[in-house]
This record gives C-alpha cells, structure tokens and sequence, in this order.
C-alpha cells in the first residue's frame, strides 16, 4: 500500500529548507540546511520536543556522510547550541516533532536510542554518536506508538536526502516470514581456483550472500569509488580476513552487479557478464530473457 508524503519548500527553492509530512500521521518533518537555520529557528515546530539528525561531512572517505542523532525537550535551545560549538560541523539538519505535541521526554529519549541503534546497524554512515543509550522503560501501548512513529521517519529519511538507515547488509528473515517469500531466486555465482561467490537480485538491490568469498588484494586500475566501498566493508566487519582470501560474515547489499563483481574480484568488471547460473548463463542473458 502508498504512502502520500506532502513536501512544502518553505523558501520556494529547490536548495533550502522543506516541511514534510505523511498523511495520517501525527508527526512532521522540517529539513534545513544550515545557512538557513536561524531563520528556521523562529518558526513555532522549533519550541516543541523532538529528535534531530545532523549531518556533515565524513572523517573517513570511505562513508558518504556523517551523522550524529539527538533529542532535545526544545529543539530550538539545542540546536542554538549546537550551532555555537566548534567541534560540530554539519551542513544539512533534520528534526522530527508531534504536531499534538504530545511527545514525552522519555519518548523522544526511546525515539534517539532506538534511531542510534538502527543507523549503527545499517552500517552505511560515519555516526558520531558511536554507542546508542540504553531504551527507557515505556509502557507496551508507547512503545507500539513510537516504533510507528520511528517507521515514518525511517520512510522521510531518504525522500530529505539522508541516507544513513538504507542498510548495507539483508536483515535475516524471520522463520514466519519465509513461507510468505514465494519468489525464486536465481542464484549467480563468481567461482575461481581461490574463492567462490553468490549473488542474487532482490528489491533491495544485488545481494552477495553470508559465507561467500572475495580476492584480498585490489588491482591498481581499481577505482578510488571502488577503493573506498571495499574499505568501508572491511571497517565495519562485513568482509574479514580468511587468510589468502576475505570472507562476506552477512548478506551484503550492492547497487547493481558490478559493483559487487567489483568488491569479488578486486578489480574494475562486468557484473552482467562475470555473475553466471549454475547453468553459465550469464546475469545479462538472464535479464534479456526475463525482458522478452
């Protein structure tokens, strides 16, 4: 089922700061980059709770961005704050409020820890905050409450240009859940004297499974895109060291067949030529055949 998501540019440019919200919903999103903060600062969604991301670029060039997550019982006091410490240096903001206002200091605190946990898990971003504060203690109808809230804000996210919570990795599915998987997949494989790998394409893009195996080195034609991809996989433990080879330790998520030939073989390829069947039909005679 669709989602209607209204999106009003506060400024009338495509460039500054947007009001956004999800019909039926009672929470709403303002986005801002931060020239236009203080001037976004003097609306009235400011003087209420909330939570609030902000992002900046990254230390490590092997992450796109870099986040950190907050809370605050006025966001318009710690956002004045933020924007007077030195030592945070963000370009873009989002912050998340309750139109009834009825957001609890012990629900936006569930809310930044709840958010914290899944952008570490996601693997995607440099996240500042580095480990995410305990759950406060809620009653079970508030935390029903919340976890939808926290669904529409994983849903806004990507539509404001925030990235961190798309994951880099398959989240496992539940015993429950497969039966209602009734697609076959078609496996691909990448297998030399050395290593083995397989990948199939699903809706969340080309995923190289759990267990499967990638050449150590990088060729020096390797593309510094490429480079810093394959990094950001051996710092956040998705590939790890086998010896003369490295190891996927979870499903790992690609956008497209190359690029996941590319973290295999460790040089610039084809992913619709190098990912065959069992059969050695390639991934693009299977997608020219799928297209007839």
């Amino acid at each position: 089922m669709g989602k209607k998501l209204t999106v009003y540019m506060i400024d009338g440019t495509e460039y500054g700061p947007r009001l956004s919200e999800i019909g039926n919903w009672v929470g709403k999103a303002i986005y801002s980059p931060r020239s236009s903060l203080n001037k976004i600062l003097l609306r009235p969604e400011c003087n209420s709770p909330g939570i609030y991301c902000l992002k900046g670029d990254p230390t490590d060039e092997a992450f796109a961005e870099k986040i950190y997550i907050g809370e605050a019982e006025n966001i318009k006091s710690k956002l004045k704050q933020h924007l007077g410490d030195p030592n945070k240096d963000f370009k873009e903001i989002i912050f998340f409020i309750s139109k009834d206002e009825l957001l609890t200091k012990t629900q936006i605190k569930y809310l930044e820890s709840r958010l914290i946990q899944l952008a570490i898990d996601a693997k995607t971003a440099e996240i500042e905050n580095g480990n995410s504060p305990n759950l406060p203690t809620l009653h079970e109808a508030d935390i029903s409450d919340m976890e939808y809230f926290l669904e529409q804000i994983k849903l806004m996210l990507p539509v404001m240009g925030f990235r961190f919570l798309i994951s880099s990795t398959l989240k496992p599915v539940l015993e429950e859940e497969k039966d209602s998987d009734v697609t076959p997949k078609i496996i691909f494989e990448i297998k030399t004297k050395s290593f083995k790998a397989n990948m199939y394409e699903s809706d969340q893009g080309y995923i190289i499974t759990k267990g499967s195996e990638a050449k150590k080195s990088l060729s020096k034609s390797t593309t510094e895109t490429y480079r810093n991809l394959r990094r950001k996989l051996i710092e956040t433990k998705i590939l790890i060291d086998k010896g003369e080879k490295l190891e996927f330790t979870e499903d790992a998520i690609f956008n497209s067949p190359s690029a996941a030939s590319n973290m295999v073989l460790g040089r610039n390829s084809n992913g619709f030529t190098e990912w065959v069947t069992e059969k050695g039909k390639s991934f693009k005679d299977i997608q020219d055949l799928m297209n007839k």
